[in-house]
């Protein structure tokens, strides 16, 4: 559907919305200033939402019509400032498999094959927890050496091992 020559899609019976690409972020263009904020003891607030997407052309940056995703970019991020550890915070303590079905199945530990595996059987939906595992997947490619994806109430817990998923 096209409404003033501008794709929409239902959204989830709240309306309408208006649909845009949503590329893969490829830098954080602010990822230097970042780091030196992190590197001085600041608590930095950044990529959520995805960020503002923006393109180089020539020497000034433009923005451009998209939506960068969140758990795209906030990878990106870590990966750029050299993280080792990458936290998403979600809806939900753990990632599972036959979500909300009568065979869902917790996952507490993933291997990167295993992630890959699930997300290519297609476990876990585009718009919720699928990004967030693609990202973790990311992040271990990247080098990066553990993903921990929980609840933003389970967060001390997940650190101590007791809960979340891990993807290393």
């Amino acid at each position: 559907m096209q409404t003033l020559g501008m794709p929409v899609v239902e959204d989830s019976g709240r309306g309408y919305r208006r649909v845009v690409p949503s590329p893969i972020p490829e830098h954080i263009v602010e990822s230097d200033v970042i780091r030196q904020l992190v590197q001085n003891g600041t608590v930095v607030i950044a990529a959520g939402g995805g960020g503002v997407p923006v393109i180089l052309q020539g020497n000034n940056y433009i923005g451009i019509e998209a939506v960068i995703d969140k758990d795209f970019a906030s990878e990106l991020l870590a990966y750029e400032l050299g993280a080792e550890l990458f936290i998403i915070l979600t809806d939900v303590e753990h990632v599972a498999i036959n979500y909300r079905t009568p065979a869902q199945q917790d996952l507490t530990h993933l291997s990167l094959s295993e992630a890959r595996k699930y997300s290519n059987q297609g476990q876990f939906a585009k718009g919720s927890m699928g990004p967030k595992v693609e990202a973790a997947i990311r992040f271990i490619q990247h080098g990066g050496k553990k993903a921990i994806i929980t609840h933003p109430f389970s967060i001390e817990e997940a650190l101590a091992g007791r809960t979340g998923t891990v993807i290393a």
